[in-house]
């Protein structure tokens, strides 16, 4: 059973990821992520706009927390309002990816939808607010019940405010 109790899927409903497959999984992942980046830049928004099922990207901006260098990462977007959600999810995988580390360091990040760019500041959804804002992740998006539900981790969640 989930510690979650509000995500409906069941750790016995999910797909473990075999722990032999998890790094071909991640560099998978990267190269996918540095091609959709790289097109999704060039078109300036307008090719490589969907993950495969269909869900639209949005390119997250953000300062590296080692190098200081910018980094760029493509991620569901996830609207609420005039705010932006992320979903540190990873797939499930047990670690947080690199790219929330970065955006801890330096909540500051850029998201580009649709061609226009805008700023935000970013804090890291407390578990009343994560709760709350779960039924409308899952809306979006449902493979994140999923997600979580194949993880220990608390998959972190992030709220962006327009600057």
């Amino acid at each position: 059973m989930s510690q979650f109790d509000y995500v409906k899927k069941k750790r016995e409903d999910v797909d473990v990821i075999p722990a032999n497959i998890v790094p071909f999984i991640r560099k998978v992942m990267k190269l996918y992520t540095r091609f959709n980046v790289w097109v999704f830049k060039k078109s300036n928004g307008k090719w490589m706009t969907k993950f495969p099922g269909g869900y639209p990207i949005c390119m997250v901006g953000m300062t590296g927390r080692k190098s200081g260098q910018r980094r760029e990462v493509a991620l569901i977007h996830l609207p609420l309002g005039d705010k932006k959600l992320l979903v540190a999810s990873q797939g499930g995988l047990d670690t947080d990816p690199v790219w929330f580390k970065n955006i801890m360091a330096n909540p500051h990040v850029d998201i580009m939808v649709g061609g226009i760019t805008k700023n935000y500041v970013v804090h890291k959804a407390d578990p009343d607010e994560k709760r709350d804002l779960w039924p409308h992740l899952v809306s979006l998006y449902p493979g994140f019940d999923e997600y979580q539900a194949r993880t220990d981790r608390d998959i972190p969640v992030l709220v962006c405010e327009p600057v």
